[in-house]
Formats: structure tokens, sequence, C-alpha cells
């Protein structure tokens, strides 16, 4: 084994500045107890990041600073501060002291020119302080009047040891680069004695003036590559860092209303809390009235609404949505609704972003509405509008916003974003309006082109604006087609036509059969009389019969009777003697002539 021990290299100790977005860039801040170096044209934001370090330091961990000043006087530069929120002059009375290094083209250079009596004043009051940031603003501009490149040289290399021997926690230099080169001017050497170097960029792309920030050297320490956007708000400089590659947002099964119920149900239920929505379409098919419509929903439900509208006013927005039953005035009052409105072509989209983000830590809202988004093309190209539309909607999901976008498009296909604004793809519910021209007419027509993690219709329905809101209207087909507007309405009276001709038909009809029912009835009623006669004519016969049939009966047993030799059953019958009498008178006549024939039957028989 070798006797050598392992070492563990050890990791760069940094300290943050504070300025969103840069810290993240340079995996932790500036290098601590070194030096950097900010180098970069005239407006690029070099004295504002290292103002705002300052700042940050005195206002999260109680660190007292010192800012040298070579080409801007201290009173120059805290008016120049006033516009953020920092609270600059009443830190210089306490944490922070200004040292006004600036000299007056006046002054004639006598003998020998170095820094050592400012350096010495500078240690006394950085031990008077405690100061833990110093900062060097400007210094190239002091160094020119020396004339001399191997005394500015000397002199640089002076800060540079004064720095190292004191040990504040940060040291920043700034300096100015040639508006063709990114090199300082006659001070390139700087950057080699540094330990990081962070280049800032102005340029002008479609007239609006961009910021860009880009770290090109840091000693020792990982850091991410490339050019970042820069933007200005109240709190001063932001850089524009990549989002994480590890996404963790957190999905929410709970539901919001889109705006009213029939679109609700043709999203199958509306729309999952946190989730964003785009409503693509060209002008005039009813986005901004459905994004009202969804902010007034919210408002309903007491949620707190940030309404953005870019190249129109808030109060105009409002007024025209009365006109379709939407009121966002009196939420506005209530301090529910927060409405706020832009110029898209006065700033670049960094800082539209910016903006946005510090309404949203104003406001603190649920649900949020941007209407157009696609409007933030004209500030910078196509390119920045990009970036800043995605990384919004990242921004809305990680805080857990409802959003709803707006984007025109020029062209009538609901596959093409003519924005080229390329946020279909991660707008987890698309929305697309259009219109349907027929018989010298246009229609507005909605249909849902995708909703992730939900059940939604795929039918192109007919959006119909009203005083009492927008409304969805009922599928109406006819041989096989969908029918909007005043076809449908012709289709749907002449459907009515019908119905009234075939109801009149059926009365008709019907009349037709009662009549003929009360006839049958009348008939039936006559033969049922008819019947019960000839039942009771019947009955009679039927009596009499039995009374003849009864009669002939007796007559018969009477006779059998009569004809008997048996004297008992002649005495049986209690027969009066008279008709016994006259009975057996007849009888002896007609036994005499019986007898005969007889006689007769027998002989004939006998032969």
């Amino acid at each position: 084994m070798s006797g050598k021990k392992n070492t563990v290299p050890q990791i760069l100790p940094k300290i943050a500045t504070g300025i969103p977005g840069f810290d993240e860039l340079s995996r932790g801040g500036l290098p601590r107890y070194r030096t950097s170096l900010l180098k970069g044209g005239p407006g690029s934001g070099k004295t504002v990041f290292a103002l705002q370090s300052l700042v940050n330091a005195v206002r999260r961990r109680q660190e007292p600073g010192i800012f040298v000043a070579f080409e801007e006087s201290t009173r120059q530069i805290v008016a120049n501060a006033a516009s953020f929120d920092w609270g600059l002059p009443a830190l210089a009375r306490s944490k922070l002291f200004f040292l006004d290094a600036k000299l007056s083209p006046e002054v004639v250079q006598s003998g020998e020119f170095d820094l050592t009596g400012m350096l010495a004043m500078l240690k006394a009051k950085k031990d008077e302080m405690g100061a833990k940031w110093i900062v060097f603003d400007g210094v190239d501009v002091l160094l020119t009047l020396l004339q001399n490149p191997i005394s500015e040289m000397r002199e640089i290399y002076r800060i540079r040891d004064w720095l190292a021997d004191n040990e504040v926690n940060a040291a920043i230099i700034t300096a100015k680069i040639d508006g063709g080169s990114s090199e300082i001017v006659n001070y390139g050497f700087m950057q080699f004695m540094v330990d990081c170097v962070v280049r800032f960029e102005r340029r002008l792309e479609h007239g609006v003036a961009l910021h860009r920030l880009e770290i090109t050297k840091y000693r020792g320490s990982d850091f991410v590559a490339g050019e970042y956007p820069v933007s200005f708000g109240p709190s001063g400089m932001e850089v524009g860092a990549p989002e994480p590659a590890e996404i963790r947002q957190v999905a929410s099964g709970e539901r919001v209303s889109a705006g009213f119920e029939r679109l609700d149900t043709m999203l199958g239920g509306g729309l999952f809390r946190g989730s964003s929505t785009l409503i693509t379409g060209v002008p005039g098919t009813s986005k901004t009235t459905l994004a009202g419509k969804f902010a007034e929903a919210a408002c309903r439900r007491g949620e707190r609404t940030l309404f953005v509208s870019f190249d129109e006013s808030a109060d105009r927005i409002a007024r025209n949505l009365t006109s379709v039953g939407i009121q966002l005035k009196t939420h506005v009052k209530s301090g529910v609704l927060r409405m706020y409105s832009s110029r898209t072509e006065t700033i670049g989209a960094e800082d539209h972003l910016v903006r946005l983000k510090a309404l949203i830590r104003e406001h603190r809202p649920r649900c949020m509405v941007i209407d157009p988004i696609s409007a933030i093309a004209k500030a910078g190209g196509i390119a920045a509008a990009r970036a800043v539309a995605n990384r919004f909607i990242y921004l809305a999901k990680d805080e857990k916003i409802t959003v709803m976008v707006t984007a025109i498009n020029e062209g009538d296909q609901p596959e093409t974003e003519a924005t080229d604004l390329q946020i279909s793809t991660i707008a987890d519910t698309w929305i697309h309006l259009s219109y349907l021209i027929r018989s010298g007419e246009r229609n507005r027509a909605l249909t849902i082109i995708k909703s992730r993690g939900t059940w939604h219709s795929n039918q192109v329905r007919e959006l119909v604006l009203s005083d009492a809101g927008p409304m969805l209207a009922d599928v109406y087909t006819a041989g096989g087609e969908v029918l909007m507007g005043t076809l449908r309405w012709e289709k749907e009276g002449a459907e009515r036509a019908k119905t009234i001709q075939r109801r009149a038909e059926f009365d008709h009809k019907r009349g037709e059969l009662q009549v003929a029912e009360a006839d049958t009835r009348v008939r039936i009623k006559a033969l049922q009389q008819d019947l019960e006669r000839q039942r009771v004519e019947l009955a009679l016969y039927s009596s009499d019969n039995e009374a003849r049939i009864v009669s002939s009966s007796d007559r018969e047993n009477e006779l059998r009777r009569i004809r008997s030799a048996d004297p008992a059953g002649r005495a049986a019958t209690g027969i009066v003697p008279s008709l016994a009498k006259r009975r057996a008178s007849g009888s002896s006549g007609n036994s005499g002539r019986n007898s005969g024939r007889k006689n007769k039957k027998e002989a004939r028989h006998a032969s």
C-alpha cells in the first residue's frame, strides 16, 4: 500500500447573491473570499447586479458592505436605485458605505499615481463597519487617467492583493467592454487574475432592448453554461435560469368550473385544479369571453383571481364583457379580482415574466388568466416569447395556480398555432374556437382538441353569445351534417312546420275516428236492443213450446192410461165418472174397429 493518505477535494465555498436565477446558474452564488469580475457594455446591468448583491447581504444576513464608485457620484447611484424597493437611503445610513472615488476631468496628475492612500482609507472603514462585501464599480475609468499600461496593470494587481489580504466575504469589480468585442478595453488581463467572470450584454432585437448574462469563468466550481435572459422589476434584477430537470409537480383530482355548466360537461366535469388551459382561435371568436367567464366563476367561488391582458386596458375589457353577461367590476372592487394591463412592445418578454411573477407574489391568486399570451411575441422575437410562455406555464403549475391562457392564430386550422409559441404540447387542455361560414353567415364553433386525464367530448358545438352569457347549443344534424346559425334555424322551422302539419292531420283523422266510433256505438246499441227483443221473443216462444210439449205429453199419457186394461190404473187417475164414461163409450166403438183390423192382419199373416 502506498503511504499517502487519501485526500477529499475541498468544495469551493460560495456566498449567495440573492439575485433570483443567478444563484441557480452559479450553483450557489459568488466564490467566498475571492474576487469576481463583472464585464459588460453601458446599461447592461453590471452596477445593478453589484449593488443588489450588497443590499441582499445587508437585508438577509446583516453583512455590511462598501461600494466604491469610480464612474458615477454616490448621489446619482442612490437616485438611480430609487426605482427598486430596496430602501437604499436607509441602508446607506447604517449598513452600507458609499465612497465617491470619481475624479474630475480637470484634475492634473503630478508625480506617481497609485491607489495606496484610498485602499488604506477603505481598510480603516472596513474595520470600523465590519464590512463583509466590497464593490469597485468602474475601476477602469479611474485607471485610464494613468495613461500608462504598466502603471494601470500594477494598480489592478494592487487591488487584487488588497482584497486577498483583507478577506472580505465577496469582492466585486466591474469594468466596461468594447461595444464590438467581448473584451475589456485595455484590461483583458483582468479576466485571468480573478476567480469568477460574468459577462453582461444589452442588445436590440426587433426594436426591443434585451439583456443577457453569461458566466464565462468560475474557478474550482461547476456552473450552468450558456447565455440567459436578464430582466428588471420592482425588486431589481432577475435572471431567467432554466427550470429544474426533474419535475415534481403534484397532480390534483379536484375539479373547478371552466366557466359554465355545458362547457364543464364537455370537459367531463370541469378543469383539474392547478392545470393549464389553452384557448386558440382567430380574432373575434370569443377567446376573451371564455377567459372572462372562467375568471368570473372563480371569483364567485371566492378564489383570488388575476386577469392579465396585453395591449388592451382592464377597464375596457370589463366593459366589453358586460355585454355578454359577465360582471367583473364588482369583483375588482371587492379585491378578489386583480386586473393588470400592459403594452407588449414597451419591454422585453423576460421583463413581462418578471412583472407576472411580482403580481403573483402580491395577489397570491388561485386562478389566473393571460389574454393573449401570444402578444409577447411582439416583444423581442419569437424565440424569447417561446421561452417565456413555457416558463410561465411551468411557474403556474409549480404554484398550483389554475391558469387559462389565450393565443391568437392567423389560420383557422385547429391543428396549428400561427403564433408558434409551442405551448399546446405542455398545456393540459386545449380548446379551439373557429368560424363556420355558410349561407353568408359566420357562426362560432367550439371544439376540445385535448384534455389530459379526463373524458372529453369530441363534438363541434355552436357557441352562442347573448346578454345572459355564452352558451353551447345542442348538436343539430341533418343528413349527416352539423347545422348552425340560420341553416339550423331554417331546418328547425321546416321541421316544426312538418310537425304541425302531421299533428293537424292526426287531429283530423282522430276526429273522423271519433265520429265513426260514435256511429258504431249507435249501431251497437240498436243491435243490442234488437238482440234483446229477439231474446224476449225467443223466451216467449220457448215458454209456449214447453206448454205445448207438456199438454201433448199429458194427452199421450192419458191415452195410454185409458187404453190400459188394468182397472187399477184407471182408478188411480181419479177422473170423474162422466169423463170416464164418455171415454169408455168412445172407446167401445173404436175397439170394434180396431178388433176388426187386428183380425184381418192376423189372417194375412197366417196365409
